[in-house]
């Protein structure tokens, strides 16, 4: 009967540290998955932006002559 019981704490006590261990490696792969998706900030390109700037400078020149006129320089 002592032989019986201490078997099977000794499995409780495996089964139990299975669990835990899975449960961690759960929670790290959920967080690596969480961190691997790109963020809207992130996903900007410097080509887009860029040519984005390049084309609101244009219009604010085009603007600037629109209202100013070459016979006033």
């Amino acid at each position: 009967m002592q032989l019986e019981k201490k078997k099977a704490a000794a499995v409780a006590a495996v089964m139990t540290y299975l669990k835990t261990e899975e449960e961690i490696a759960l929670a790290g792969a959920a967080a690596t998955q969480a961190a691997a998706k790109p963020s809207a900030a992130v996903s900007v390109g410097m080509w887009g932006l860029s040519g984005r700037q390049a084309m609101m400078q244009m219009r604010s020149m085009m603007q600037m002559k629109s209202f100013h006129g070459a016979r006033f320089r």
